[in-house]
């Protein structure tokens, strides 16, 4: 693992970090918030999975949630959203390829090889954090924002005992039944019998998930038709679901939006892992 950075912050260090992957064949870059209670021993740690487009930056620049972090002596891990590299496929719209890994494994070519981000997330990058952080990998909860508040919803539904909580910020909700979906798990997948394992609001109806959930969803997001928020809010009734999910007035899908409520969300996933 390959030191990129490490800036002191909020009494915390801000890490970001390179390695080789060989769930998605190259080179993977990450960013770890350590706060300064990390010093002492292993902290609890808050995955932020990041959206459409973006980086592991945005999020450690833009969502303003190491303040939160330290304050609560919670680390943040922010992992990259797809592979990268000369030798990863790519596309040329912005949904599609680098920058658009959707949080699943690639069966159909060009991309199987490199797009492994499910295996990447749910498996390599916690095994390397095991070894190399400070992290008490007992306590995880896990948020995301768009693509990433799938990719979180997702995997905490999945993998029952992971995650003490989950939350997102605009969430896509209903992949399958969205152009946020279909276009993406027709080109990862292929056969659409494999598509409803990555559908939060069908892995909601089959079996919900063992803890709680917090979504913020802006009124004035400009996306708000490829969510699927009212479809996840129905299965969440049905299911009887511990949550909530609050729609902001006059909020859109930007990281203003994000960093406004971040405080609240920080909060609520401290409450489930110091529980």
């Amino acid at each position: 693992m390959e030191i990129v950075s490490e800036n002191r912050a909020f009494g915390g260090t801000q890490g970001v970090y390179k390695h080789t992957s060989s769930a998605c064949s190259c080179d993977m870059t990450f960013a770890v918030f350590l706060p300064a209670e990390a010093a002492d021993g292993p902290v609890p740690v808050l995955w932020f999975l990041s959206g459409l487009t973006c980086t592991h930056e945005n999020a450690m620049t833009k969502a303003g949630a190491q303040a939160w972090a330290a304050e609560q002596g919670i680390a943040l891990v922010y992992p990259d959203t797809s592979p990268r590299g000369d030798d990863v496929p790519n596309d040329e719209a912005y949904d599609l390829g680098q920058g658009a890994g959707f949080y699943i494994d690639a069966t159909e070519a060009p991309w199987g090889k490199h797009f492994k981000m499910w295996t990447y997330v749910s498996e390599e990058l916690p095994a390397l954090l095991a070894e190399k952080f400070p992290l008490d990998m007992s306590r995880q909860s896990i948020t995301g924002h768009s693509m990433g508040g799938h990719g979180a919803l997702t995997l905490a539904m999945s993998l029952p005992g992971r995650f003490r909580s989950v939350s997102a910020f605009a969430p896509i909700c209903h992949p399958t039944a969205s152009d946020w979906g279909r276009k993406q798990f027709e080109a990862y997948l292929g056969d659409k019998a494999n598509w409803d394992a990555h559908d939060a609001t069908l892995l909601m109806q089959a079996g919900g998930f063992d803890g709680p959930i917090l979504i913020d969803t802006g009124t004035d997001d400009q996306f708000g038709d490829l969510l699927g928020t009212a479809h996840f809010a129905e299965a969440m009734a049905v299911k009887r679901q511990e949550g909530q999910i609050r729609l902001q007035k006059g909020y859109d899908h930007s990281y203003f939006f994000i960093s406004t409520f971040m405080e609240d969300h920080v909060a609520f996933h401290a409450e489930a892992l110091y529980a």
